[in-house]
């Protein structure tokens, strides 16, 4: 198999040989894998290829081996091939994607030769951020969001984000009886129903950030569950990925600041002509409406995770006693 998605990649780049095959990383639940490629006689020195297939046994880690999950894994590398193809080169340097040299599929097959960002300058990896690193990654999403506000998602999903209540009915089954699981379908509508609309990630997390060396740039990766949606569900994800619950309680409203800052200057820059003060009010007031419903999904998929603790909790008390579902 990789002699020949290898000769397949040689094919669409017109390159001579593969000098040398680095496995990155097996994907989620056994379906395929992420390589580097370095190439030899190409004007491309090296690529990295993600390439799906159906696994022979799913493989998912925490056992969530349903249809509906794997229709779910399916559709969102079909939204990540539509990703590429249609909207990623939309993105500048301010909110850096990786370029695609060439994509393709076949039946539930699908091959993305993508920019090795690693060569370009984006090798840093981090798990944990402080703040100036924190707020280089809110201004990529602020840029990402302003770039992309009021956009209809042809090919992605029409609602962004892997824990959306559509698409996770079994987690929302596994919760125990409460007033957030009673209030799931509320807080969903109040953020899929929001005026101002853009494109999220979807996927937000500090491990699908590259930074470069000196930590002066940042490129995102993963854009499976990219689609329609509000802003705060990225923002309230990437703080909860980087941030501890103490760091949570001390930034996230200054960090919050800093994000609609630069999401004002990025639809400046590009002249999107929305009603800021309006835009602003609406999205502040769903900071805690997107927590509580990433909140739900944890209860729901992984209720001992770690961000599934006291500061998540009071964001969600506060949002069912707006609603009055407390």
């Amino acid at each position: 198999m990789s002699e020949a998605i290898d000769d397949v990649v040689l094919r669409l780049l017109g390159a001579g040989a593969v000098a040398q095959r680095e496995t990155i990383q097996r994907l989620w639940s056994g379906y395929g894998e992420i390589v580097k490629l370095s190439l030899s006689d190409s004007p491309i020195a090296s690529v990295v290829v993600k390439h799906v297939f159906l696994p022979a046994k799913d493989e998912h880690p925490r056992g969530w081996n349903t249809d509906l999950s794997h229709a779910r894994k399916l559709r969102s590398y079909a939204v990540e091939m539509a990703w590429y193809q249609q909207w990623a080169q939309r993105c500048g340097s301010e909110s850096y994607v990786a370029q695609c040299y060439a994509a393709q599929s076949h039946k539930d097959d699908y091959l993305i030769v993508m920019e090795d960002l690693d060569a370009s300058g984006y090798s840093a990896r981090r798990s944990h951020l402080d703040n100036n690193h924190a707020r280089l990654c809110l201004t990529w999403l602020a840029n990402f969001h302003a770039n992309f506000m009021g956009e209809a998602p042809e090919g992605l999903w029409p609602v962004g984000s892997y824990w959306h209540l559509a698409t996770r009915p079994d987690e929302w089954q596994a919760m125990a009886e409460s007033p957030l699981k009673r209030a799931a379908t509320r807080i969903d509508e109040m953020l899929n129903n929001t005026r101002y609309q853009t494109f999220v990630h979807g996927d937000a997390k500090v491990a699908n950030f590259c930074f470069s060396a000196d930590s002066s740039m940042v490129a995102a990766v993963d854009f499976q569950y990219v689609g329609a949606g509000c802003g705060m569900k990225d923002v309230v994800y990437f703080l909860g990925s980087c941030l501890t619950e103490e760091e949570c309680e001390r930034w996230n409203e200054a960090l919050l600041d800093d994000y609609f800052e630069a999401l004002k200057q990025a639809l400046d820059a590009r002249n999107k002509h929305v009603d800021w003060a309006e835009l602003e009010q609406e999205w502040r007031a769903l900071f805690a409406v997107a927590w509580a419903d990433f909140y739900r999904f944890l209860l729901g998929w992984m209720p001992d995770h770690h961000k599934v603790n006291k500061y998540s909790e009071r964001l969600t008390e506060s949002v069912l006693a707006d609603i009055g579902s407390v």
